[in-house]
């Protein structure tokens, strides 16, 4: 009974008129009180952030913000793909015949993740990441790769809670919800960044929608309020560091794997 009183209360919570009003709210200088207990709640590392927390003129602007410089360390490895985010890894592994397997309990097709995108063919044995952020977590987004965007796509959608509730109990909420995928060339091939927007989410938004380029770990783009990324790797293009595991937490800028000229054997 509880479940199904708890998979209503998010089926409703997935309206937009609900998303724009807590959104609308996040941005008014009113909710810029709610700032300190929210660090308090969510226990934040406030010492991290850009400004003073007095500077913050709304809540939506401090859960945006952007850190002090050298807070994060980007990997030097040659050749390497880094995470786009601090986030827990909710789903990894290989995509298999297009197929991502078992992320909380469910299958996701690259088909429906990318809409149908005629670029899909490039992903269908490619790998995978699923990065969850919490409301704790840093949340702006960065190039996980040294290159070029391809392509960006918006996709409109519902605006589901990405919990472990909501991922386990609603069908594929990452292939329903709002999404903004950012293809960039690299070296040996491309990566997709998939940015999922979630309950709350007032918009997904690039950073500086003119940059057309990026170093590994450059600002990307960033959420407002907490979502989830899903990072998608171009057919054996790609080795993955061989200690990670679901459930691990990984800082933007660190070692994911290394990326290489196509192999079969990396399919």
């Amino acid at each position: 009974m509880a479940k199904h009183l708890l998979r209503l209360m998010t089926e409703l919570s997935s309206r937009k008129w609900v998303s724009r009003l807590m959104g609308s709210f996040s941005h008014s200088r009113a909710s810029r009180y709610l700032i300190p207990t929210f660090i308090k709640a969510y226990q934040i590392p406030a010492h991290e952030a850009e400004k003073e927390i007095h500077e913050y003129r709304s809540l939506n602007e401090f859960f945006s913000r952007r850190l002090k410089m050298g807070m994060r360390a980007i990997d030097e490895t040659a050749d390497a793909m880094t995470s786009p985010v601090d986030g827990v890894i909710t789903g990894m592994g290989a995509v298999t015949a297009g197929t991502i397997l078992n992320v909380k309990g469910q299958d996701y097709t690259i088909a429906e993740l990318l809409a149908q995108s005629p670029r899909m063919e490039n992903y269908l044995n490619g790998y995978m990441y699923v990065l969850y952020l919490s409301p704790t977590d840093y949340h702006r987004i960065h190039a996980p790769v040294t290159g070029k965007k391809a392509e960006s796509e918006y996709l409109r959608g519902k605006v589901y809670p990405v919990n472990d509730f909501a991922m386990t109990h609603i069908r594929g909420v990452l292939s329903r919800n709002e999404r903004l995928i950012t293809y960039i060339t690299h070296e040996f091939g491309e990566v997709a960044v998939v940015k999922v927007g979630a309950m709350n989410v007032s918009s997904i938004r690039y950073a500086d929608e003119s940059v057309n380029e990026w170093r590994n770990g450059d600002e990307l783009a960033y959420f407002e309020f907490g979502s989830t990324v899903v990072l998608l790797t171009e057919n054996g293009t790609y080795t993955p560091r061989g200690d990670l595991k679901i459930g691990d937490q990984v800082k933007m800028g660190e070692l994911l794997g290394l990326l290489h000229p196509y192999s079969k054997d990396n399919e």
